[in-house]
């Protein structure tokens, strides 16, 4: 069972103070690890979900998020049954330095830590507004569809300046199609490049690129997807991208080169040694929808 220091327990408490009103009879919030769009453990993408945060501050939730380290760290505000059926389980989402409106991997990993026997749908009440997942068992194991936002197609991009800022020469990327900014809740720049050798070869100078948020594609994959992706940050290596993937679907039935309402599969993380695999589609008339299986690693009780 995973706890956290001392060091982080104090500095929450100091963060902000708990009311006796609020405060609950239990002395913990409980969480739970799940890995994302996987059906191993220890692979795809790994999110801590706290299941009761109710009287937690924004600034202890970033104090937490700070503490587990991972990409994005999630928070569950319980409401009556009978509101929660109609506006949602309202969830926050944050990094260890900010708070996002939606991101892909954290919704579905939060709808399997809320998945109970007889569970068909959870939605959530995101900060970008409701998100409904599907769930089901498939082989066994835990499996998940979100519908995400509909997409927004932004500004195209030169490909000669796009290469300069990867580190490769303009022959590695497909310019039979733009390089676009497309948005399913967070805006990516979707780049199509030729061949994994060329996707390995990335070199992004991130003092001339940081306000680009890249999602690479290739159609040459190392498992038999469709597509295989990189998601690279100034920070680190996103293992597996659900807001990406849902930007990128959207953007390949929008080329036409994915039909509309077929599901593809784009494998993501081998280069950091977290696999993980998407399963997409998109109908071209703004539904979107991202799916993946997940397995629930450990829980564990981060005192008050």
């Amino acid at each position: 069972m995973r706890t956290f220091s001392r060091r982080t327990a104090l500095a929450i408490t100091a963060a902000a103070s708990l009311s006796a009103a609020a405060a609950k009879p239990a002395n913990t919030y409980p969480f739970e690890y799940w890995d994302v769009f996987t059906d191993r453990p220890f692979t795809g993408n790994p999110l801590a979900v706290f299941t009761s945060a109710e009287d937690l501050s924004p600034d202890q939730m970033r104090a937490i998020a700070a503490e587990t380290n991972l990409s994005e760290t999630t928070f569950l505000f319980r409401r009556p049954a009978a509101e929660e059926k109609v506006k949602g389980v309202r969830t926050r989402i944050f990094t260890p330095t900010t708070e996002y409106d939606f991101a892909g991997h954290p919704a579905l990993g939060t709808a399997f830590a809320l998945w109970r026997p007889g569970t068909t749908r959870i939605t959530l009440d995101l900060n970008v507004g409701p998100v409904p997942i599907d769930l089901k068992f498939e082989g066994g194991k835990l499996y998940g569809t979100m519908t995400q936002p509909k997409p927004v197609f932004a500004e195209t991009h030169d490909p000669e300046k796009i290469a300069k800022l990867i580190g490769l020469p303009i022959s590695d990327l497909d310019t039979s199609h733009p390089i676009q900014s497309v948005s399913t809740g967070r805006p990516n720049l979707i780049v199509m490049l030729k061949s994994l050798k060329a996707i390995h070869a990335l070199k992004i100078d991130w003092n001339a690129a940081k306000d680009l948020a890249f999602y690479f594609l290739t159609p040459e994959a190392e498992t038999g997807a469709t597509y295989h992706a990189r998601k690279l940050t100034p920070r680190t290596e996103d293992p597996v991208t659900g807001s990406a993937a849902g930007s990128a679907i959207a953007w390949l039935v929008a080329q036409k080169l994915v039909e509309p309402n077929k599901t593809i599969t784009i494998e993501q993380g081998r280069e950091v040694n977290r696999p993980g695999k998407l399963y997409v589609s998109a109908d071209g008339k703004g539904e979107v929808k991202v799916g993946g299986f997940g397995v629930k690693t450990w829980t564990g009780q981060l005192p008050r």
